[in-house]
């Protein structure tokens, strides 16, 4: 029998139409019902099965519900919540997919009220620069991290429900408070982003971008890869988490800093043992790693 009778994803794109996704082909939710802001979108993870039935209304979508995920932008989720909690009944466990958990949190006190018990924050490591329906895998969070962000009002009861979903879907998960979690995610997971667009973009308006383009290798597709991905979602993580990465992107300007000065001064020995430091460090945590864990 499955453990959840029916869950509610808003937002049926690539974190919520996995979510759904894994846990249909794991037989842990009996029936899925999407929403969200856009019919055509919904009527998409319809056909590709990664909902049910397509929710009309809060109010029925909730009717029976065990558990909801959010999995819209961080920037959507202030509307959706004051939407939602007016219809939501004691037993239904609300959580959610956001990048950024300060803000989401905030945005929560102010929604649920009295009702802030039945959400539990958290956020899925795990991803691809490709959005929408159509880039739902029922693998996506096999092996990767998620994180909890659990409020001191949450229940036992309602942290294990939104655990023992991500684990259903192969995930491993872990707990950090909401503070802890941006000052950790601006400097490995939203700093690199914001680095790749800027290089991108910074190509794209060069005169001879077109050249530039037609000569860029491997180097330059790993390094810009996460460039492809959502521009809205980002735009809000960004500014969500403003403070923190604003922070680390001062350091990595530091750090640029001490890379010209070495570069101007032609100090070779300076800027191989810098390398050879920085590939040390990122050998070791690749070693620690799983294949699959990649965000």
């Amino acid at each position: 029998m499955a453990k959840l009778g029916k869950l509610v994803v808003c937002g049926v794109g690539l974190i919520g139409g996995s979510f759904a996704l894994a846990l249909k082909q794991a037989g842990y939710v009996g029936q899925v019902v999407g929403m969200g802001r856009n019919r055509s979108t919904l009527e998409a993870a319809k056909q590709l099965g990664l909902i049910d039935e397509i929710g009309g209304d809060w109010a029925s979508a909730l009717q029976g519900a065990d558990l909801v995920l959010l999995g819209m932008p961080v920037g959507q989720m202030p509307p959706v919540m004051a939407a939602l909690v007016p219809h939501l009944a004691p037993g239904t466990v609300v959580t959610d997919g956001g990048s950024t958990k300060g803000d989401v949190v905030a945005t929560a006190r102010a929604a649920f009220g009295d009702k802030i018990s039945q959400f539990v924050p958290g956020h899925p490591i795990a991803g691809a620069e490709k959005s929408g329906p159509s880039a739902a895998l029922a693998d996506l969070y096999q092996g990767r991290r998620v994180v909890l962000t659990p409020l001191a009002e949450n229940s036992p009861q309602a942290v294990a429900t939104v655990q023992s979903a991500w684990e259903a879907c192969g995930a491993q998960v872990s707990a950090l408070t909401a503070s802890g979690h941006d000052r950790v995610f601006a400097a490995v997971s939203h700093l690199p982003h914001l680095l790749a667009y800027a290089l991108v973009h910074d190509i794209a308006s060069r005169d001879n971008a077109a050249q530039l383009f037609d000569f860029a290798a491997g180097g330059f597709r790993d390094f810009t890869r996460i460039a492809s991905s959502h521009p809205e979602m980002w735009r809000d993580i960004c500014l969500a988490n403003r403070p923190a990465l604003l922070q680390e992107l001062d350091a990595y300007m530091a750090q640029l800093l001490r890379l010209r000065v070495l570069l101007a001064g032609s100090d070779g020995p300076g800027l191989e043992a810098l390398f050879d430091t920085a590939r040390t460090a990122r050998d070791a945590w690749l070693a620690g790693l799983t294949p699959s864990v990649e965000e």
